[in-house]
């Protein structure tokens, strides 16, 4: 006889899982018509927000390790969307802009957020739970990220 705490059902980790899986599945198509991944997409996010940036506030902002980031910022300079200098003041740090075709894609995907998130709106998640469900998640992703 299976412990309750072994069900699939009762595991917040897979909850969390499936919902990351099946929201990024949406992206997919949305951001596959520029030729962007997820993964760049989020990346230029953090570079719209503010642009000209080193690699590991990019990585430190996306809650990943800077040989994370770095392929992927590789191939999105291979792609014209930004460009990696060497730092001024220290040679060994690499500074992330966007160029102007990055920049242009702001407008581009414009309207990516709003189709997402019509696609994860239900019952319990409107527009008036959503502020809600950010601070749950943010407290988790806080409670991990923080030193025991």
């Amino acid at each position: 006889m299976i412990k309750e705490q072994f069900k699939l059902d009762n595991q917040l980790c897979f909850r969390l899982y499936t919902a990351s899986r099946l929201i990024t599945q949406v992206y997919h198509p949305l951001l596959a018509l520029h030729g962007l991944t997820y993964p760049q997409y989020l990346v230029l996010l953090v570079l719209w927000e503010k642009d000209t940036q080193p690699v590991n506030d990019i990585a430190r902002r996306l809650l990943l390790e800077t040989n994370t980031v770095t392929p992927l910022l590789q191939r999105m300079e291979k792609e014209g969307i930004l460009t990696r200098t060497r730092g001024k003041k220290d040679a060994r740090q690499m500074i992330v802009s966007l160029t102007r075709e990055g920049k242009e894609l702001q407008k581009t995907l414009a309207d990516v957020p709003a189709a997402v998130g019509s696609s994860v709106l239900c019952d319990s998640i409107t527009p008036e739970t959503v502020p809600d469900l950010f601070r749950m998640l943010d407290d988790i992703i806080k409670k991990l990220t923080q030193p025991e």
